[in-house]
């Protein structure tokens, strides 16, 4: 039978869940008002709308959000010397407030700006919410919590397509940021009603004292560290094409079946609710198949479903004629196979002691997001080259064949207790 929750660990997984659950809607709310938003901006800017031009635009603050995540890494000493759910509270805080500032940008340079200072909130809500929940949990339902807890991210994809659905198509994109600033509430009540996990509360002395940066590259951690990382990398270069492009692809399919703005939005919504729904059922299945081959294996089995899926989606669906159907029926199981960050947020914590735990997380997840940024900044550079947004971002699932190659050297941790 397993451990009961008591109250404290139930409303702490829910505030870090709803936080995590705001945190997916804000990055997709940037991604499903792209195309309004930089329409009436590039022309303020100086710049002609085109649709080279809206893809080669929206690569470069992609970009600019990723480096934004990035810099979240700072969030994990934070977490580490002063507590997880102050940390956690402080992401949530600065993810809304400069969500919300977006409504009011009057250009490219003022919506890049307060994209790259969201990003920095953005990025760490995961890192501090998965160190959380990992940490509060009771040993035998932890690697639950982690998928629980990774369906959050998900169901935010389902807010956000609902919002568009009715505020973004009737409002337009700034009421869309504007809805960015609801989880300042969240933020307030974490630091009012959750507690600091006991394992933090039992290790604080020894945290503080701890230089965790410098400890994540020592000799017991480096090679952990390193290969982690690189992981992650694959992982978010493949959210960020197959997931952050999808609603760009869906308005360009809807648009050549004949659909006009509003329906195109609707079918962006559907598209990307069915995304999520794929995502959320892949994050549910993650822990049981962890637990049942390891954490190794289920990665490579996510990443492989991630290889295909991609190609499939942006490089076959996409340039046929009725490609609308299709592409969206794709998009279900390049879902399924999204749900493998789920893995992470089950093996990161269990790699690492409790006084460098958060760094450890925050640094593995925000260093692939630089290299995101990389990519992105490369994409945008092909896209507005061949005119074209579906060859370039098919060919990003051959980033996870070269993940699939990395798992040999990655830690595995199935049935070890989380360290002290």
């Amino acid at each position: 039978m397993r451990t009961k929750l008591n109250r404290q660990q139930i409303t702490g997984f829910w505030a870090a869940w709803i936080g995590w659950t705001l945190d997916g809607m804000d990055s997709v709310i940037y991604a499903l008002v792209l195309a309004p938003a930089l329409t009436e901006l590039l022309p303020r800017s100086g710049m002609e709308v085109s649709p080279a031009r809206l893809g080669y635009v929206g690569s470069v603050m992609f970009a600019l959000f990723l480096v934004g995540w990035g810099c979240s890494f700072i969030w994990g000493p934070i977490a580490d010397k002063f507590g997880r759910t102050k940390a956690l509270a402080g992401t949530i805080l600065v993810y809304a407030l400069f969500t919300g500032a977006s409504a009011f940008a009057q250009n490219i340079w003022e919506l890049g700006a307060f994209r790259l200072l969201a990003g920095i909130g953005v990025g760490g809500e995961w890192a501090m919410a998965g160190t959380y929940v990992a940490e509060a949990w009771p040993e035998d339902r932890r690697t639950m919590g982690a998928g629980y807890l990774q369906t959050g991210y998900y169901f935010g994809f389902f807010v956000a397509a609902a919002l568009n659905y009715t505020v973004g198509a009737h409002y337009g994109w700034r009421a869309m940021f504007l809805c960015g600033l609801v989880p300042v509430t969240v933020s307030v009540l974490t630091l009012a009603k959750v507690k600091e996990p006991p394992r933090w509360k039992d290790h604080e002395a020894e945290a503080k004292r701890a230089h965790p940066l410098a400890e994540i590259f020592s000799q017991k951690y480096r090679r952990r560290t390193i290969v982690n990382a690189a992981l992650l990398s694959v992982a978010i270069i493949g959210l960020w094409a197959g997931a952050v492009y999808e609603p760009a692809a869906i308005t360009t399919l809807a648009k050549r079946a004949g659909m006009d703005a509003a329906t195109s939005a609707r079918m962006v919504s559907f598209g990307t609710g069915t995304l999520s729904l794929g995502t959320i059922l892949g994050c549910l299945a993650v822990p049981l198949i962890a637990e049942r081959i390891g954490r190794k294996r289920t990665l490579a089995l996510f990443f492989t479903g991630m290889m295909v899926t991609i190609p499939l989606a942006f490089g076959w669906a996409f340039y046929l004629q009725d490609g609308l159907a299709p592409f969206i029926a794709i998009l279900f199981f390049m879902g399924f196979a999204g749900g493998n960050f789920t893995v992470f947020s089950i093996s990161l914590p269990e790699q690492y002691d409790t006084r460098v735990r958060a760094t450890a997380f925050a640094f593995c997840t925000s260093i692939g997001r630089f290299l995101g940024a990389g990519v992105n900044f490369a994409l945008g550079a092909v896209v507005l080259r061949l005119g074209t947004l579906g060859t370039p971002i098919a060919w990003t699932g051959a980033a996870f064949a070269l993940g699939i190659l990395l798992v040999p050297f990655a830690v595995e941790t199935k049935g070890q207790r989380l360290p002290e």
